[in-house]
């Protein structure tokens, strides 16, 4: 299993060809208190960059995007349930959606931990 990071604050675990996504506990610092999640739609095609989940926090709303291109084969009812995982979990549970995996090349364009944490340093 391998993790990956956008500069955008996602993190995807990759297992074979599906993809698990979620931001990290960076974004969810900088988010505060997450009260509400809206995530995507089973079998939606997702295109790298779209706008693909909503999280909303005390301080601001923001969009989750695709870290690559993908069709959602799985959604966290969870984080739906209990935004509040977002909070305390944001690197595990808390995960947004899993993807399979369109276009393994699009993984070479994400950042390693070691880069993930330089850029957020």
């Amino acid at each position: 299993m391998t993790t990956l990071y956008t500069s955008d604050h996602e993190w995807l675990s990759i297992e074979g060809d599906v993809a698990t996504i979620g931001i990290t506990d960076y974004a969810q610092a900088q988010l505060g208190d997450v009260v509400f999640v809206e995530l995507p739609q089973v079998g939606r095609a997702l295109k790298k960059t779209e706008a693909a989940a909503v999280v909303e926090s005390v301080k601001a709303a923001s969009d989750v995007y695709a870290p690559i291109t993908g069709e959602v084969v799985e959604v966290n009812q969870a984080i739906v349930d209990e935004p509040a995982l977002v909070n305390t979990d944001a690197d595990g549970r808390a995960w947004f959606f899993k993807l399979k995996i369109a276009d393994k090349a699009e993984l070479g364009g994400l950042m390693d931990e070691a880069a993930y944490k330089a850029h957020t340093a």
